[in-house]
C-alpha cells in the first residue's frame, strides 16, 4: 500500500465538512499569501525605486491585461479540468481522473507555445491599445518581453497545482507556491537593485521563480506519493475530454478574460481622463484588492474540491454544509476588510507608493472602489458552487454579467457623463452589488434547492 501520511492527505468524505474545508483552506491561504507576495513584491519594489518610480509602476500595470489573458488560458485548460477530475475521483474512477489530468497538461503545453509567439509578435500595438503612453511603454515592453519567456512555467505552475489540491494534498500544493514565491522575494531586490536591472530584473526574477514552482509540481505529479499520477501515456489531447474541460473551463476563461477586458477599459479610459498618474493609482488599487481578497480565495479554493467530491459521491447533505460555510465565512471577512480599508486607506496605499502626487487622489479612489466590498463574497460563493458542481451555463453567465455586462460599459460611460476618473472606480462597487446578489440568489434557487430535494429524497 502507498504511504500517505507524509503528504497529509485529507479524506473529503469523512469528518466535519467545515473541518475538511479549513484543513484545505489554511495551507492554501498560506500558499496564496506567499503567492500574493510573489505577485505584488515586484510592484512594491518598483513603487519605491526613487526617480521615475510611478512610470515604472504604471508600465508594469499596463502588462496586467496580457498576463491576465495568459492566466485565462491557464484557467481554461488547467482549472477547467479540476472539478471533472475531483468528481471522477468521487465516483471512484481514477483511470478517468488520470486521463483528465494528462489531457489538461498537454493542453497547457501547446497553448503556452502559441501565447509566447503571439505576445512577441503583437506586444507593441497591444500595449498602446491597453493605455500605454510613449513614456510608460518603455517600462511595459521591457517587463513583458522577459515575462513572456516564462509563460510555459507560469501556466504549468498555476494550471497543474489544482490537481494536487483536488487529491487532498493541500500542503504539497502550498509548497508549490511557497518555493516560487520565496525565490521571487529573494531574487527581486538582487536583480532590481543590486544589479540595477529595474523592471527587467523584476521580470527575470518572476520567470525563474515560476520555473522552480513548475519543476516542484511536476516532480510530485510524476512521483509515487500522488494518488493519481501524471503518466506519460495520458499526456495527449483527446477530443472528448478536451470538450468537457473546455465546457467547464470556459467559465474560468471568461472570468479571467473579462478581468482582462476590465483592465484594458480602465487603463485606456484613465489614460484619457487622468494620464499615467491614474493608471498607476489603478495598479495600486488592484494590488490592494489582491491582498484583501486573499482569505476569501483560500476559503473558496478550499471548499471547491470538497463540494465537487461530495457532489460526485452524492453526499448532498455534506455538499450543502460546505456551501453554507463558504458563504458565511466569506461574508464576515469581506465586511471586516471593507471597514479596515475605510479606516486606514493611507496605510494600504503607502505599501505600494510613496509618491506625493499619487497618494491624495489615490486614497479617494480607494474608498470609492471598495464601497460595498462585502457583496464580493456573494459573487464568489455563488460562482464557486456553479463551477464545483459542473454547472457551466450559470458559471459562464455570471462571469460575463459582473465584468463584461456591468463593469466594462460603466467604466466607459460614467466618465463621459460627468464623473471623470471617479466613474472608472465607481464601476466596481456597482457591479459587486448587482452581480453578487444576482449570482448568489440564483445559486440558492437552483443548485441549493436541488440539493435540498435530493437530501430529502434520500432520507
Amino acid at each position: 500500500m502507498r504511504t500517505e501520511s507524509r503528504t497529509s492527505k485529507i479524506d473529503f468524505s469523512k469528518g466535519s465538512v467545515w473541518k475538511c474545508i479549513v484543513a484545505q483552506a489554511i495551507p492554501l491561504t498560506i500558499a496564496q499569501l506567499v503567492q500574493l507576495l510573489y505577485n505584488v513584491v515586484d510592484r512594491i519594489y518598483l513603487g519605491h525605486m526613487g526617480d521615475g518610480d510611478s512610470l515604472a509602476l504604471t508600465g508594469v500595470g499596463l502588462t496586467f491585461p496580457v498576463i491576465t489573458l495568459i492566466m485565462a488560458f491557464t484557467a481554461l485548460f488547467g482549472n477547467g479540468g479540476v472539478p471533472l477530475f475531483a468528481m471522477a475521483r468521487g465516483r471512484g474512477d481514477e483511470e478517468e481522473a488520470g486521463r483528465i489530468l494528462g489531457n489538461s497538461f498537454a493542453l497547457l503545453l501547446v497553448s503556452s507555445v502559441f501565447l509566447i509567439a503571439a505576445g512577441y509578435i503583437f506586444h507593441k500595438p497591444i500595449l498602446f491599445a491597453f493605455g500605454a503612453s510613449e513614456d510608460s511603454f518603455v517600462y511595459a515592453s521591457e517587463y513583458l518581453k522577459i515575462y513572456l519567456i516564462g509563460t510555459v512555467f507560469s501556466m504549468i505552475a498555476t494550471g497543474m497545482n489544482g490537481y494536487i489540491n483536488a487529491q487532498g494534498f493541500p500542503r504539497i500544493g502550498m509548497c508549490s507556491i511557497v518555493i516560487g514565491a520565496v525565490a521571487n522575494i529573494i531574487l527581486d531586490p538582487f536583480f532590481i537593485f543590486a544589479l540595477d536591472m529595474g523592471v527587467a530584473g523584476a521580470a527575470l526574477a518572476t520567470i525563474i521563480s515560476q520555473a522552480l514552482s513548475a519543476i516542484w509540481i511536476l516532480f510530485f505529479l510524476f512521483g509515487k506519493k500522488t494518488l493519481v499520477p501524471l503518466r506519460q501515456e495520458n499526456i495527449r489531447i483527446s477530443g472528448g475530454i478536451t470538450k468537457d474541460i473546455v465546457k467547464l473551463g470556459t467559465a474560468n476563461f471568461i472570468m479571467q478574460g473579462t478581468n482582462c477586458a476590465v483592465q484594458v477599459a480602465c487603463n485606456s479610459t484613465l489614460q484619457s481622463y487622468g494620464g499615467d498618474t491614474y493608471v498607476g493609482i489603478m495598479t495600486v488599487t488592484n494590488s490592494i484588492r489582491e491582498i484583501v481578497m486573499l482569505p476569501v480565495f483560500g476559503i473558496v479554493n478550499g471548499a471547491q474540491p470538497v463540494i465537487s467530491f461530495n457532489y460526485g459521491a452524492k453526499a448532498y447533505g455534506r455538499t450543502k454544509s460546505a456551501i453554507r460555510f463558504n458563504t458565511w465565512v466569506g461574508a464576515a471577512y469581506t465586511m471586516v476588510a471593507w471597514i479596515l480599508i475605510l479606516l486606514f486607506p493611507g496605510f494600504w496605499f503607502g505599501i505600494f507608493s510613496d509618491e506625493a502626487a499619487m497618494i491624495e487622489p489615490g486614497i479617494e479612489m480607494l474608498k470609492i472602489y471598495f464601497f460595498g466590498f462585502v457583496f464580493m463574497a456573494l459573487q464568489f460563493a455563488g460562482q464557486s458552487v456553479f463551477q464545483a458542481v459542473g454547472d457551466a451555463k450559470h458559471a459562464i453567465f455570471f462571469s460575463l454579467l459582473r465584468k463584461a455586462i456591468i463593469v466594462v460599459p460603466l467604466t466607459l460611460v460614467l466618465p463621459m457623463i460627468g464623473f471623470g476618473v471617479k466613474g472608472v472606480f465607481m464601476a466596481e462597487p456597482i457591479s459587486n452589488v448587482v452581480g453578487g446578489l444576482a449570482c448568489y440568489l440564483t445559486m440558492r434557487m437552483t443548485i441549493y434547492k436541488k440539493l435540498e430535494r435530493e437530501s430529502n429524497n434520500s432520507l
